[in-house]
């Protein structure tokens, strides 16, 4: 399954009071694995930037002055993006900006390019109601560092968005077993089938102690009390 994830900075609030698109960055995952192919531009939007928008990016009207429009990247974004699932966080404001540069260049929807988009704000908030669900609160959910991000960016909001979205979509995140068949094993008496002779016994490397430690504390940070496996739960 080929996923791209995907976010955008913008002049401000409203395509359809003028606003644009200047920034905008996508990491492709493949198998729920990222790969080293990126798509990132800084715009030139042709039109000043509103002064909320510049304290959250940072980028001036001088300093995409020399940037691409968007008519000279859409065939490129085009490329990248084209039949992949798109992961967007808060998808409409995206969507809807990028749906206004298509509709200016007179072409299709830009989400019309997508097999499926995902929403992981809406996602999120049907996980953890009542809870805040930003970029920042999910990666801080998920302890996924994001020290390094003092302004938003596009591709760099876009790598901790495919770090959250593996998080949130990992699968189990509890110990329940009430899916668990029983009757495997067991012969039509209902006792335990004899382990063959040659079984292959695999033993946990190091890498692999440390993973499971580190996922075990992703599930405790989440549940925000002590998991049923800490040493205060467990009877002596």
């Amino acid at each position: 399954m080929r996923q791209v994830i995907l976010d955008t900075e913008t002049t401000g609030l409203n395509p359809a009071t003028g606003d644009r698109i200047i920034e905008i960055g996508c990491v492709e995952m493949i198998g729920r694995r990222l790969t080293d192919r990126t798509f990132h531009y800084y715009i030139n939007p042709e039109r000043d930037i509103d002064a909320g928008a510049f304290t959250v990016h940072g980028l001036s009207r001088e300093f995409l002055s020399d940037k691409p429009i968007f008519a000279n990247i859409v065939e490129q974004l085009i490329e990248f993006v084209d039949g992949a699932e798109i992961v967007i966080h808060n998808a409409p404001f995206d969507l809807g900006f990028l749906d206004n540069e298509f509709a200016l260049l007179k072409r299709p929807p830009f989400r019309n390019l997508a097999s499926k988009v995902t929403d992981t704000l809406l996602d999120a908030r049907q996980m953890f109601p009542g809870k805040r669900n930003s970029l920042d609160a999910l990666c801080d959910r998920f302890s996924i560092s994001n020290k390094h991000r003092t302004l938003h960016g596009a591709l760099l909001d876009a790598q901790l968005l495919a770090e959250v979205y593996v998080a949130m979509t990992r699968g189990q995140e509890d110990l329940s077993i009430d899916l668990i068949d029983y009757t495997i094993g067991t012969d039509s008496t209902g006792h335990a089938k004899p382990l063959p002779i040659n079984l292959k016994v695999l033993s946990a490397t190091d890498d692999d102690l440390q993973c499971h430690e580190r996922i075990l504390a992703e599930i405790a940070k989440a549940s925000k009390k002590d998991p049923v496996w800490s040493p205060l739960n467990v009877a002596g």
